[in-house]
């Protein structure tokens, strides 16, 4: 078990004239490929111009898109708007299905989450699939809502949270767990996630930095300080970085499920800088452009 597997919706990204390759498990399986992680990506697109250039796209950061993820009768696509913050709303044409089992090796870990873990039908066979694959696979998620695209709000938080209890991470931001649990604070909502049975909570809170929490307690990172373009991809950088820093501390794996459980304040606290910093590079340019491991290296030093 040497390879991610990373599960979830792709599409293009439209900004005004301007179109980009985005999504949320996207940008997590080209992040890390990026930084020469071998990942798998399963996803649902066409077998389209956009389609094609989503899967060139894929390909050319070094991750592997699966056999059977061009199936879709269309691309999707997100407008997004920019507001003066560098923040962006979208607006969705998207449609998520999955069927079958991936063709891919057991995987060391799977990630998803996003429109892939709440929207139906797709959102179903994701569920089934990480309970498949829990057994020997690290399980990380990223709720990432979508609020535009949810018409169930209860079922929306019910599926998440069924989710959170199968996860060993997670990432969410403040703002995903104010629509989450509007009824209580980020850090209590946190609090319950974690006590479900996740190892790590991270809670990341743009420029406020990110809270994090373990069973050796809690810590806030404080974001780095740069010159923000747009926020685009922000959080799935984080999720990059956090998953890269897990694995190089070799803590990832079902095998290794014990040990991530009993990962030491101090540790957590150097996987989060380590996650901030891959964020604050994709901050500073257009889009969800993440870096690669020389420019980790460059900004590191």
């Amino acid at each position: 078990m040497t390879r991610g597997l990373v599960i979830g919706e792709s599409l293009i990204d439209i900004v005004g004239d301007d179109e980009h390759v985005g999504g949320s498990p996207l940008n997590v399986a080209v992040g890390l490929a990026r930084l020469g992680r071998d990942v798998d990506f399963l996803t649902h697109i066409a077998d389209d111009s956009r389609g094609r250039l989503i899967a060139e796209y894929i390909k050319s950061s070094g991750a592997q898109l699966v056999s059977g993820s061009m199936t879709a009768a269309r691309t999707p696509t997100a407008a997004a708007t920019i507001a003066d913050d560098g923040s962006a709303t979208y607006n969705f044409d998207l449609d998520w299905q999955l069927s079958g089992t991936p063709e891919v090796a057991q995987p060391l870990f799977v990630h998803t989450g996003s429109i892939a873990a709440v929207r139906e039908p797709g959102c179903l066979a994701v569920a089934a699939l990480l309970d498949a694959y829990r057994v020997s696979a690290t399980v990380a998620l990223d709720p990432n809502v979508r609020p535009s695209l949810i018409t169930n709000r209860e079922l929306a938080r019910q599926r998440i949270e069924h989710l959170v209890e199968r996860s060993d991470i997670v990432k969410v931001s403040d703002e995903d767990l104010r629509w989450i649990d509007p009824d209580h604070a980020p850090d209590h909502t946190a609090r319950t996630w974690l006590a479900l049975g996740p190892a790590i909570v991270a809670v990341t809170m743009g420029e406020q930095g990110a809270r994090a929490f373990c069973a050796a307690g809690e810590a806030h990172v404080a974001a780095k300080r740069v010159p923000v373009v747009d926020t685009i991809g922000a959080g799935d950088a984080f999720m990059v970085g956090l998953l890269d820093a897990l694995w190089e501390m070799d803590l990832l794996g079902g095998d290794r499920r014990a040990a991530l459980a009993g990962i030491r304040l101090d540790e957590l606290t150097a996987v989060f800088e380590a996650a901030g910093l891959v964020s604050a590079l994709t901050v500073g340019r257009a889009g969800a452009d993440l870096p690669d491991r020389a420019a980790l290296r460059s900004i590191a030093h």
